[in-house]
């Protein structure tokens, strides 16, 4: 039978295929450390727990409003005047099934055939999918490695043409871990401005950043600017929930009613419970969020050393998320392989360490590194990672 040809270009995942095959190798007995995984080693925190515990035993088990609960969309309407003073009406909020849902819907009720969406490169894997199956145009514009993966002002202006719809602003990063500057996001929010042009920002890592330079939302720096964004957020990352499936947009009524709607004939809401551990989250203690960030932040200090001290490998020391995306090329051709691909192949098989190449990013010359596992196996990664270099030279 013949699959319809919306589907027929997809490409999977990167960051999946690696992980499934070190769990191959794991169920085969062998000590494989996975730096693949884009998930918090901690588990969801007790008062959140709590709070969806009792909702179940409360009977909260039933449908909700296709775009989320009242309760939940005033914890985020909150949390976003607390954390970047934006006022939003309820009606400009949408609760979705992740933060990925979120992003997808966005897509469907924006684009046109063949209209274009700018994805600066490196960039998480399921952008260009997710436009392509709204039957847009995804339009990569390469980020350099020397301006920190970050897209520039002329960068912008120059991909810009008569079908450009959107632009996506991923900050902090996935997969490089960086982080745009307040000034730099008002260069890029010019532009958009000039040209009418959606601003999608995806905010989901902003809770993990280890700087003493602040997250900044594009959609706080000016009353226009916020019209002219969507932002996309969640609590996966930030409160350790990737499994409970909950993200929301934030923006303009238009859009959020047109998603609400679309939700309305294909999800139903999201599920009633996880909204409620959800609204827990933002209301609740906020402690279990510093305390993720701040091991995070000790363990990318030391990985990040560890990593640069080996032969041929290059790394743009990340603000935040959970990430390093070391640059490998000369460690590559230093080691004999053709593509960073084989390279990333090899290791697995020989040292049982699991990255994840950069070519499922836009990024050939790179391979991405989760460090969301106990400073201990990222120390032991390191060596191995740094041993099979060395036995390959």
């Amino acid at each position: 039978m013949e699959l319809a040809n919306r589907v027929q270009t997809l490409t999977p995942s990167s960051t999946l295929a690696i992980t499934a095959k070190a769990k191959e190798l794991k169920q085969a007995g062998h000590d494989v450390i996975g730096l693949g995984a884009g998930e918090p080693d901690y588990n969801t925190p007790e008062h959140i727990l709590e709070a969806a515990s009792k909702a179940m035993y409360d009977g909260f088990t039933k449908y909700t409003p296709a775009g989320g609960t009242v309760e939940l969309k005033q914890a985020i309407q909150s949390k976003m005047k607390k954390d970047q003073d934006l006022d939003y009406d309820l009606d400009q909020i949408i609760v979705t099934i992740g933060a990925k849902h979120a992003l997808y819907t966005l897509f469907q009720v924006l684009l046109n055939k063949g209209d274009e969406v700018i994805v600066p490169a490196p960039y998480w894997v399921s952008y260009p999918e997710q436009i392509k199956l709204a039957e847009g145009k995804p339009v990569f514009v390469d980020a350099q490695e020397e301006n920190e993966f970050k897209l520039t002002p002329e960068q912008l202006e120059n991909t810009i043409t008569e079908k450009t719809r959107a632009v996506i602003i991923n900050s902090p990063s996935n997969p490089t871990g960086v982080m745009y500057e307040k000034e730099e996001l008002e260069a890029l929010g010019e532009v958009c401005l000039k040209h009418n042009i959606l601003i999608v920002s995806d905010e989901i890592y902003e809770k993990l950043t280890y700087t003493t330079t602040e997250h900044v939302s594009v959609a706080e720096l000016s009353p226009a600017l916020k019209e002219q964004t969507i932002i996309i957020n969640g609590v996966s990352k930030s409160h350790s929930m990737t499994g409970w499936r909950i993200g929301y947009a934030v923006g303009n009524k238009q859009i959020i009613k047109a998603m609400s709607n679309l939700a309305s004939h294909s999800t139903s809401n999201p599920t009633s419970i996880a909204q409620v551990a959800a609204e827990a989250a933002y209301s609740g203690s906020q402690e279990p969020v510093k305390v993720m960030r701040e091991a995070f932040s000790e363990r990318l200090e030391n990985l990040y050393e560890w990593l640069v001290a080996i032969p041929g490998i290059e790394c743009v020391k990340p603000k935040g998320a959970f990430y390093l995306f070391p640059n490998v090329k000369k460690a590559v051709e230093m080691n004999g392989f053709d593509t960073v691909d084989e390279w990333v192949t090899a290791l697995l098989e020989e040292e049982k360490v699991a990255l994840v190449p950069g070519s499922g990013f836009g990024a050939p010359n790179n391979v991405r590194l989760s460090y969301a596992i106990s400073l201990e196996q990222l120390e032991e990664a390191a060596n191995r990672i740094k041993r099979f270099v060395e036995n390959h030279q």
